[in-house]
């Protein structure tokens, strides 16, 4: 209980989320921070619980550390929903916290070395991240803060593991612990990552939410001695180069959309735009860092990809959705495949190469448009087409569309001109290949083209 001498500190905040009033205490930092009264809460950790209250409906507790420079405080929350909005309640506002206090806070509840993690979450019961380990940052160019209050979903992108399930849904439904579940992290340029973790439980035995611990997927290559050492430039871009762009560009891309998600508080409409732009020209360069990696992959002499049975219709399927809100911001439609079609090639590879010929698909057919996923027969080759209704590709320039860095003239749209090449050489390092059909006006018709299970490479 709170003694007379540090009575709670209370404040009424709209049903949409803005200060209407605060003790003289809250209202200080608030102000402090740059907010005024009419506009979202400017302290994170407040705003996002909010948040939270304002998508369950119930009423939250949890502590919350609040302050400005070294006044910080770990205050007890409670924020209730109530017919004229929300009523916030801070216990313990005597509760100052030293440098050292606050330090042992960010990582007391998450232990880095297990699983040899990049960083850690929690969730609630509805799934909605509650937590997110500092830590996370250092590796994955993510800001943690952005994540509070968001729905799992948001921050993750589970992806189905080798077996084609997914293991963080069997958990969910069992309630019991997980490992090894493909995900990708959306706010940090889809980086690929295997999460962990398992259910919790309230004192009275129901399901209170997940904990867990997140891994950043390292690129792998064949350690099969080469018959060339790597050359100087190949050691760069491996060793030096793509490590120390990837950090410092996910770490723009994460403060950029912090900023245009008003993170930390209210900002003017021009600035958001601002840092929209910003985050979208570092997501283009932290593209281009990952074809260059690939690049310098697939061009080593001792690159090779193992196949095992494929279902190629399942997986262009799958690919489809990854790209179903791109599509649906394009107002664009993607017909898809029913049925079956086994081949022999990797799973993760041939996701790959899909999804770049989606992407491609999506981004040159116009506005209202339609895709189609078409299985294609050639000969002792099975394959997926993707049909799209952009402007076509003349003939003498199908080649060319496959080298390395090649924009056709006038493409405004393009990105690093390597994902083409990349596609094929990872085909025909499966035994198969990429086929275009297009002309000038007509779209274009991009089959990717794998041997029958069994008859792979």
């Amino acid at each position: 209980m709170d003694s007379p001498a540090t009575p709670p500190i209370s404040a009424r905040i709209s049903r949409r989320g803005a200060l209407l009033s605060a003790d003289p205490p809250l209202l200080r930092l608030h102000f402090l921070a740059g907010g005024h009264i009419g506009s979202e809460l400017c302290l994170p950790q407040l705003a996002a619980l909010v948040r939270l209250v304002r998508q369950k409906g119930e009423a939250v507790t949890q502590p919350a550390m609040i302050g400005d420079g070294a006044d910080v405080r770990m205050v007890d929350a409670t924020i209730e929903p109530d017919a004229d909005g929300l009523c916030l309640t801070l216990h313990h506002w005597d509760r100052l916290l030293s440098p050292p206090d606050i330090l042992a806070l960010e990582d007391a509840e998450f232990d880095y070395a297990r699983l040899e993690a990049d960083g850690a979450w929690r969730t609630d019961a509805q799934l909605l991240i509650v937590r997110m380990a500092a830590g996370i940052d250092k590796d994955l160019g993510f800001l943690p803060s952005t994540a509070r209050g968001n729905p799992f979903s948001r921050i993750f992108r589970l992806l189905p593991d080798a077996t084609g399930d997914m293991p963080f849904l069997a958990a969910l439904a069992n309630q019991a612990a997980f490992e090894s579940q493909p995900a990708e992290l959306i706010a940090s340029n889809n980086a690929p990552v295997l999460l962990s973790g398992k259910s919790l439980r309230d004192a009275t035995g129901h399901f209170a939410g997940l904990v867990g611990y997140v891994r950043l997927v390292r690129p792998a290559y064949d350690a099969t001695p080469s018959s060339r050492a790597l050359s100087d430039i190949d050691r760069v871009l491996t060793d030096r180069l793509e490590p120390a762009l990837r950090a410092p560009i996910g770490r723009v891309i994460a403060h950029a959309d912090a900023l245009a998600l008003r993170t930390d508080g209210p900002l003017r409409e021009d600035y958001v735009r601002y840092a929209e732009d910003i985050a979208g020209a570092a997501r283009h360069m932290l593209g281009l860092v990952d074809d260059l990696a690939n690049v310098n992959a697939i061009e080593q002499p001792n690159f090779t990809i193992s196949t095992e049975p494929l279902d190629l219709l399942d997986i262009a399927r799958r690919a489809a959705g990854l790209l179903a809100v791109r599509a649906l911001e394009r107002k664009v439609t993607i017909s898809l495949p029913n049925g079956q079609l086994r081949v022999a090639g990797d799973y993760g590879r041939v996701l790959q190469i899909l999804v770049n010929l989606i992407a491609n698909a999506i981004r040159y057919t116009p506005e209202g448009g339609q895709i189609r996923l078409e299985a294609a027969v050639r000969a002792d080759l099975l394959g997926i087409s993707v049909v799209d209704e952009g402007k076509g590709i003349a003939p003498d320039q199908h080649e060319r569309v496959f080298q390395k860095f090649v924009r056709l003239e006038g493409d405004a749209k393009g990105g690093s001109g390597l994902g083409l090449y990349i596609s094929r050489t990872l085909a025909r390092a499966m035994g198969g290949d990429i086929l275009l059909e297009s002309d000038v006006g007509q779209g274009a018709r991009f089959t990717l083209m794998l041997h029958a299970d069994g008859e792979g490479a």
